[in-house]
C-alpha cells in the first residue's frame, strides 16, 4: 500500500541462516526429473471451496494474509456476477490440460521462466522460496481468483500501461496494482487504504487525490492510476533502484530509509531485507510471483475470467449538473452494478457537479448517444424511489472534506466521535474498523462541523517526525519562531532539513504540498544533496 506500514505477512522470526537465504536465494532442486506435475483435484478449487482444500492456518505460513483479502474480496464483486470461464480455451489451453488439472513444476522450471521475464525487465526479479510461496497463492491455492485477475487485467492494464509510459515509467509496474488491490477497484484494506493502488488518506491527498462524503478520489480508477505514477517516480528519484521502490510504495520511505541505515549504507532490497518491517519482505517476492502468473497463465491451467466489458469498451461523458446513478440507471435502463463498477470514486451513488465543477461519468460505450441525445431529461428525471433534484442538491451541501484525528492519550471512540459530531459507528466505517479498540498515534479519517484542531501531532517511538495533518502556518502564530523544524517570515514557511530527510517525507509531513513544489521553491536540481541544517521553503504564509 501507499502509506505507512500496512501489509500484515505472517513470518516468523528469522535466524541467521534464514536471512541469508533470503539475501542468497536457494538454488533449484536438481534432484527433481519431472519438469511438470499434474495433480487432479476433481475441481476442488472453485471459488468458494480452493481455501479450504489446502486449509493453510500453519503459524509459519509466510504469506501476507491481506494478499487473501483482497483475493477473496473478487468473490463478491458483482461485476463478475455473470460471468464464466471463456467459452472457448482451446487457443489457450496449450497443454491440452482437462479442466481439473492444476500442474505444478519443478524449481529449475520456474526459475527459468523467471529468468527469462528478467532478462527484459528494468525491474530485477529472482525465483527463491518466498516467490515460491505466492506463487502457491495465486496458481493453487487461489487460482479460481487469479482468473477474474486475468480477466479484470482486460480492463485495467491498457489504462495503467498508457499512464506508466506518459510518466516514461516501466511497464511491469502495472503489476503492482494486483499485489495492492487484486485489481478490484472497490477494494479496502484493514488499514483504511483504498482502491486499486490503495493509497492512505494521507498519501493520497499529497497526491491531489480529494476525499469527502460523495467522493473519494482513491477509488477513481484514472486519477488514482495518475497519482501512484507520480509517487512511484517521486521514490526512484530518491532511490534509484527499483525493487527498493516497491518496498517504498508499501511501508513508506521512511522505513526503507531506516533498513538502509542498519544494513550499512548498502541499498540493495535483499541486502535490506532482513531489516525491514515483517510486512514489506514478502512485498517483492509477492511482486515476482504476479508478474511469472500473468504471462505463464496458461502454464498452469489458469484462463481470464471474461469482465462484463473491457477497456476499449468504455467511454466518458462530463456531467455538469447533480445526478445520481438511479437517474441513469432508470432512464438509460443501464444496470446500476455497472455504473458502480465503472466509477467506483461516487460513494453513494450521487454525482456532485456544477457547471463550475463537473466530473467524469464512465459508461458502457453503448449508452453514450442515448446520453447525450437525452442529458438534460435525465437531470430533470424523478425516479421511482422519489430522489428529486432538491434532494440530491441537499445531500451534496451537507458533503463534508474528511480530514484526520490523531488518537491521543486517554481518547476512546465515543471521544472522538462527540468532537467532530458524528457517530462512532461511522468513524468505524471510515476507517474500516472492527472494533472500538484504538491507541495512540493511530490516525483516524473523521467528518464531521466540530471545532477541528488545525494541527494534529503525534509522536511516535524513536525519530519519527509529528504527523501533520494541516498546513504548518497554522500552528506557528509568531514570525521567525522556530518549533518543530518550522520556520516562518513575512513570506515564507520554512522547513530545518534533518539528517535522513528527503523530499518525500517533508512534502508527505507539509500535506498540500508536493516534491517538486518543494523543488521549484529552492531551485533543487539534484535531490539526493539535502544537508541537515539547511533551510528549504515549504510554502508561502498565510
Amino acid at each position: 500500500m501507499v502509506r505507512y506500514p500496512a501489509l500484515f505477512i505472517l513470518v516468523t522470526f528469522c535466524t541467521i541462516f534464514q536471512i541469508e537465504a533470503a539475501i542468497y536465494p536457494p538454488q533449484p532442486d536438481s534432484s527433481i526429473v519431472d519438469d511438470t506435475i499434474t495433480v487432479n483435484l476433481e475441481n476442488a478449487f472453485s471459488i468458494e471451496q480452493d481455501s479450504l482444500i489446502f486449509s493453510m492456518t500453519h503459524a509459519d505460513d509466510p504469506v501476507n494474509p491481506l494478499i487473501f483479502d483482497m483475493l477473496d474480496s473478487l468473490v463478491s464483486l458483482k461485476f463478475f456476477s455473470n460471468c464464466t470461464f471463456p467459452e472457448d480455451t482451446t487457443v489457450l489451453n496449450i497443454k491440452n490440460y482437462s479442466p481439473e488439472d492444476v500442474p505444478v513444476f519443478s524449481d529449475s522450471v520456474l526459475q527459468a521462466r523467471i529468468e527469462t521475464l528478467n532478462q527484459t525487465s528494468l525491474i530485477e526479479i529472482s525465483y527463491n522460496k518466498y516467490v515460491k510461496s505466492y506463487l502457491e497463492v495465486y496458481a493453487v491455492r487461489k487460482r479460481g481468483l487469479a482468473s477474474r485477475i486475468l480477466g479484470l487485467a482486460e480492463v485495467y492494464f491498457p489504462l495503467f500501461e498508457e499512464q506508466l509510459d506518459k510518466y516514461n515509467l516501466p511497464l511491469e509496474l502495472k503489476y503492482l496494482a494486483v499485489v495492492e488491490s487484486a485489481l478490484n477497484p472497490v477494494a479496502n484494506s484493514r488499514a483504511g487504504a483504498k482502491g486499486l493502488w490503495q493509497f492512505m488518506y494521507n498519501t493520497g491527498k499529497l497526491y491531489g487525490l480529494k476525499t469527502n462524503s460523495l467522493v473519494d478520489d482513491r477509488f477513481d480508477p484514472y486519477k488514482s492510476t495518475d497519482a501512484a505514477c507520480r509517487h512511484l517516480k517521486d521514490l526512484y528519484n530518491i532511490y534509484g533502484d527499483w525493487s527498493l521502490v516497491l518496498a517504498a510504495y508499501n511501508s513508506g520511505a521512511g522505513n526503507v530509509n531506516k533498513a538502509i541505515r542498519r544494513a550499512g549504507g548498502v541499498k540493495n532490497y535483499w541486502a535490506i531485507w532482513p531489516y525491514l518491517p515483517r510486512e514489506t519482505r514478502g512485498y517483492v517476492p509477492a511482486f515476482v510471483a504476479v508478474m511469472y502468473l500473468m504471462n505463464y497463465s496458461s502454464e498452469h491451467n489458469i484462463y481470464p475470467a471474461r469482465p462484463m466489458l473491457f477497456f476499449e469498451q468504455i467511454d466518458t461523458v462530463m456531467i455538469n449538473d447533480a445526478l445520481s446513478f438511479k437517474q441513469i440507471s432508470e432512464y438509460l435502463k443501464a444496470p446500476e452494478d455497472e455504473l458502480r463498477f465503472l466509477n467506483p470514486a461516487y460513494k453513494n451513488g450521487i454525482i456532485p457537479a456544477s457547471k463550475e465543477k463537473p466530473y467524469v461519468l464512465r459508461l458502457d460505450y453503448r449508452y453514450i448517444p442515448s446520453f447525450v441525445e437525452y442529458e438534460k431529461e435525465i437531470y430533470a428525471y424523478k425516479t421511482r424511489n422519489g430522489i428529486e433534484k432538491e434532494k440530491l442538491l441537499a445531500e451534496i451541501k451537507n458533503a463534508k472534506e474528511q480530514s484526520i484525528h490523531v488518537v491521543r492519550s486517554g481518547e476512546s471512540l465515543g471521544v472522538i466521535a462527540n468532537k467532530y459530531h458524528c457517530s462512532v459507528n461511522s468513524i468505524k466505517s471510515w476507517n474500516n474498523l472492527r472494533s472500538n479498540m484504538i491507541h495512540p498515534g493511530q490516525k483516524l479519517v473523521v467528518n464531521g462541523n466540530g471545532n477541528q484542531p488545525e494541527y494534529v501531532a503525534s509522536k511516535t517511538k524513536s525519530n519519527s517526525k509529528p504527523v501533520v495533518d494541516k498546513k504548518p502556518q497554522a500552528i506557528v502564530k509568531e514570525p521567525e519562531k522556530v518549533q518543530n523544524n518550522i520556520i516562518t517570515s513575512e513570506d515564507y514557511i520554512y522547513h530545518i532539513v534533518r539528517k535522513g530527510d528527503t523530499l518525500w517525507d517533508i512534502a508527505r509531513q507539509y500535506g498540500g504540498v508536493t516534491v517538486e513544489q518543494i523543488k521549484q521553491l529552492n531551485n533543487i536540481t539534484n535531490t539526493k544533496n539535502l544537508k541537515p541544517g539547511q533551510k528549504l521553503k515549504v510554502g508561502k504564509k498565510g
